[in-house]
């Protein structure tokens, strides 16, 4: 065997298609561009993904879907009156007591309380939220029960509302 023998494998090397040559080739005309646009012409390989037409793309779109998301939104952990039955009479029902009885998680412990008045109470509790809906309140009471609300802090809305603080 010599060097003049070797011959690549067949089909490793195939011929460069040869584009514009005559409508028997196959890619004649347009060269296989289609017809006008902007892919059709020089240098539209430089043309990003994400670039539709100078129309806003996709991906600058896509926060307006979510639509508004208020960042002063101040959420709840919920608890309803039935919930409150693990409880004994005259226990103190806080967020604190409701991670340790399972009914809320305790990373949520930290979060602001609400006791709605779904379901009945037969047993006075000391309860301590940071919002009570009215028929919770008179259940709570008529149970024998007492409502203490924990203030919710605020913050002013205005430099000037600091200002006048201050003074």
């Amino acid at each position: 065997m010599r060097i003049s023998d070797l011959q690549p494998n067949p089909g490793a090397r195939k011929r460069r298609t040869r584009v514009g040559r005559g409508p028997g080739s196959g890619l004649g005309k347009t060269s296989g561009r289609g017809q006008k646009g902007q892919k059709a012409r020089t240098g539209h390989k430089n043309v990003p993904a994400y670039f539709e037409g100078g129309q806003n793309r996709f991906s600058q779109r896509m926060p307006y879907l979510g639509g508004f998301k208020n960042p002063f939104r101040k959420e709840y952990i919920v608890v309803n009156l039935d919930d409150l039955r693990v409880f004994e009479a005259g226990a103190s029902v806080s967020s604190e007591t409701l991670a340790e009885k399972g009914l809320i998680r305790h990373s949520a412990a930290s979060g602001m309380l609400k006791v709605l008045g779904r379901g009945s109470l037969d047993r006075p509790l000391q309860v301590s939220a940071h919002k009570v809906s009215a028929s919770a309140r008179e259940q709570i009471i008529a149970a024998g029960g007492s409502v203490s609300l924990i203030e919710i802090r605020s913050h002013p809305k205005t430099k000037r509302a600091k200002k006048s603080e201050d003074q």
